[in-house]
């Protein structure tokens, strides 16, 4: 998933001469988002939303709204009369804020959406089948990086989501501290791991551990209790998909989520190839290389572990490549994730996407401005500033020159694609009811040491609402 780096909101909006005027505009979250609605900014949005001359769009991360700022600025002088006025609140509070809107009848016209929301919205039927749209139902998979169109396909065949851009995840490194392990980037750029002892991988995380007393984790005396940085960090236990923990282990060992690539019917958690990967991914915590669960925390993920230098190497994703390259004092490296007992690396590619809501106050509106992100002069203006990979290939190639422009070398990232070693997001019905059981399920693991065998309960629980 994807985290905006600041909380806030903010919206834009023009006249025809280009002049910003203000507008009202909260981040909203709970009850407070109710209370809010139903406030006097509430009536001004309301009032607002209805002209036929706004189009309302959101989204979630504060690192992208420059570039879709400046798609709204070239959008609007093609569409003289038509304003587009963004909002952009952080992660946490974005989906509070959407699904109140959508109770209160104020949601916008347009939003980004995420594979993992996708399934919920589309089973309350409150998206617009693009496909039914006269100017949305041009939308071609083929005009798009492979995989990233069928992804926002509904049971029912319709689509429901304009692909925007795409990621896959890889691991980054502190440079430093992998030369004075003695590790070259490209020993680390081809690791191996199986989970009876964790290959090249394993050795080389637990290489880079060192406990408070200077020594490694594989050196005799390691004090695996009192570490001082941990070969790796993780970014929480997982939940269901494991996207930037686990994923690449599981896919790598020749496990799949479902039954079925998209909208499957039968999740596989209870396999003994899932459940061997994770028994090792998590045991390395037990053994001092990963970071507890403890050390985790939403101002202590990953990132800031790396950064603080308090671990040597983390996975995470492709959108995550400007934080942690703009670390003062720490040169990164980036490295593609292990081969696996396949004998093939993976790595998740999830992709993100525009929906039009079903009850959009300016369906009109919202068509051409979806339209018009899922162009290619819209979709290469954001690869133009080097924050992620848009979803068409000519954008893909914009943001990858604009990255080299910066000295980030994003290899790691896009090859697993051009190799096709890549795997899609879960998209399964009740996919609120499937996080609330595996986020507990998998921490008391992380956390607690609960045995991979506790899973066999968790997946005959969801595998009983999925046949409901």
């Amino acid at each position: 998933m994807r985290f905006g780096t600041r909380l806030r909101a903010r919206s834009l909006g023009r006249t025809r001469a280009g002049r910003q005027r203000p507008r009202c505009t909260a981040a909203l979250a709970g009850t407070a988002a109710l209370a809010l609605l139903a406030s006097g900014c509430a009536a001004d949005a309301r009032a607002d939303t209805t002209a036929r001359n706004t189009v309302t769009y959101w989204l979630w991360d504060a690192n992208q709204l420059p570039s879709y700022e400046a798609c709204a600025r070239d959008f609007e002088k093609e569409n003289p009369g038509l304003d587009v006025k963004i909002s952009q609140v952080g992660w946490d509070d974005y989906w509070t804020k959407l699904a109140a809107a959508f109770i209160a009848g104020t949601q916008p016209d347009v939003f980004t959406n995420h594979v993992q929301k996708f399934a919920q919205f589309a089973d309350l039927q409150v998206l617009a089948p693009l496909d039914e749209l006269p100017l949305t139902t041009r939308i071609k998979d083929s005009d798009y990086q492979p995989g990233l169109g069928a992804a926002w396909k509904g049971r029912d065949g319709h689509r429901y989501g304009a692909p925007k851009d795409w990621d896959t995840v890889a691991l980054f490194y502190n440079k430093k501290m992998a030369a004075n392990a003695g590790l070259s980037a490209a020993e680390l750029d081809h690791l191996t791991w199986n989970p009876r002892d964790g290959g090249t991988f394993e050795k080389a995380i637990a290489h880079l551990t060192v406990d408070v007393n200077g020594v490694r984790g594989d050196e005799p005396g390691f004090d695996r209790k009192h570490v001082k940085v941990h070969g790796l960090a993780t970014n929480d236990a997982g939940d269901g998909d494991g996207q930037t923990q686990w994923s690449s282990f599981a896919a790598s060992a020749g496990w799949h989520y479902t039954d079925k690539k998209v909208w499957g019917t039968h999740y596989n958690y209870d396999h003994r190839t899932f459940q061997s990967a994770i028994e090792w991914y998590f045991g390395l915590a037990k053994k001092g290389y990963l970071a507890p669960f403890t050390d985790f925390s939403d101002t202590n993920g990953p990132e800031a572990q790396v950064g603080g230098g308090r671990a040597a190497t983390a996975l995470h994703g492709s959108w995550m490549l400007t934080t942690f390259h703009d670390f003062k004092g720490i040169d990164i490296g980036t490295a593609r994730t292990p081969v696996g007992p396949t004998g093939k690396r993976a790595t998740m590619m999830n992709g993100l996407a525009d929906s039009i809501t079903k009850d959009a106050r300016n369906k009109k509106g919202a068509e051409k401005w979806v339209t018009y992100m899922s162009s290619a002069a819209c979709q290469q203006a954001v690869g133009q500033h080097g924050v992620v990979f848009p979803a068409r290939p000519e954008g893909t190639d914009t943001a990858v020159a604009a990255y080299k422009k910066k000295g980030i070398d994003v290899t790691a990232f896009t090859q697993p694609v051009a190799d096709k070693e890549t795997f899609s997001f879960p998209v399964t019905q009740h996919a609120a009811d499937v996080y609330a059981l595996m986020r507990p399920a998998m921490q008391d693991i992380y956390a607690n040491g609960a045995p991979v065998g506790s899973l066999d309960g968790t997946n005959d629980r969801i595998n009983r609402l999925l046949s409901q």
